[in-house]
């Protein structure tokens, strides 16, 4: 097998984003994502509503309002969401703060040419898009759960006044923690764009020194000797340093001729 240049190479230091475990993180970080979406869903149709009674007392029409549940299941439903969305960002964008911390190629990129100035506007879009589509989400479960915490007990007993969410709070929230994991593999994938573009620059750069180095140093011209051999007119050989066809034919020569001899 040939020995590339590439093979000679020293590695990268750093974790690669192209690898497997990056692959694999992003998956798990969009499945948190649905699960999310799930939860809401399930946090959305179970969510508690409130029945009015009309209570008179003589001449006086008083209202009081009851639940119609406890509300356990869609406050256990908006943690669980609450804790997806949670996992899904950490993996991600841990993951990716660590391996683009560890390249030395996209800490010292500088975004001044065309493409490279197009993908750090994308990034800066993901990234920023991401965070806050991450905390509307994280901000409307945390009211579902304040509020469906607030009637655990007592919930069947009549009172002046309840708090509810209003129509469509959790299904808002599981729309944002969806857009969240999705917008974050966007910015997965335009970090692996700015790798790739790298490494391409990277190739040329070496190629052009490789290049530059080679016509900088151009070969020496053969050095020529004047040599004589036993019984032989003086010849003008050609020595070259690599060349080590011309010592072993004068050598041949030279056994040839003491065995004329003898």
């Amino acid at each position: 097998m040939a020995v590339t240049h590439a093979d000679l190479a020293p590695s990268r230091p750093g974790i690669d984003l192209r690898s497997k475990t990056g692959a694999i993180l992003m998956i798990l970080s969009v499945v948190f994502g649905l699960i999310c979406f799930i939860f809401s869903l399930f946090a959305e149709a179970t969510r508690s509503q409130v029945t009015w009674v009309n209570t008179a007392n003589g001449d006086t029409e008083k209202y009081e309002c009851t639940y119609n549940s406890s509300g356990n299941v869609p406050l256990f439903c908006a943690c669980g969401a609450f804790g997806a969305l949670a996992i899904a960002m950490i993996v991600e964008h841990t993951y990716m703060l660590v391996a683009v911390s560890k390249s030395a190629d996209l800490v010292t990129w500088d975004p001044e040419s065309g493409p490279a100035k197009s993908l750090t506007w994308q990034a800066a879009f993901f990234f920023f898009t991401t965070w806050i589509c991450f905390a509307v989400g994280e901000i409307l479960l945390l009211i579902g759960i304040s509020v469906e915490s607030g009637h655990l007990k007592n919930w069947s007993t009549s009172r002046p006044s309840c708090l509810v969410l209003r129509q469509g709070l959790f299904l808002a929230a599981g729309v944002f923690g969806l857009t969240t994991v999705f917008l974050a593999s966007g910015l997965y994938i335009t970090v692996l764009r700015v790798q790739k573009l790298l490494l391409e620059e990277e190739i040329v750069r070496r190629q052009a020194l490789e290049a530059a180095m080679l016509y900088a140093s151009p070969p020496r011209s053969p050095r020529h000797r004047l040599e004589t051999l036993r019984n032989e007119s003086p010849v003008i050989r050609q020595h070259n340093e690599h060349d080590l066809s011309l010592y072993i034919s004068a050598f041949t020569k030279n056994l040839y001729l003491n065995s004329v001899q003898t």
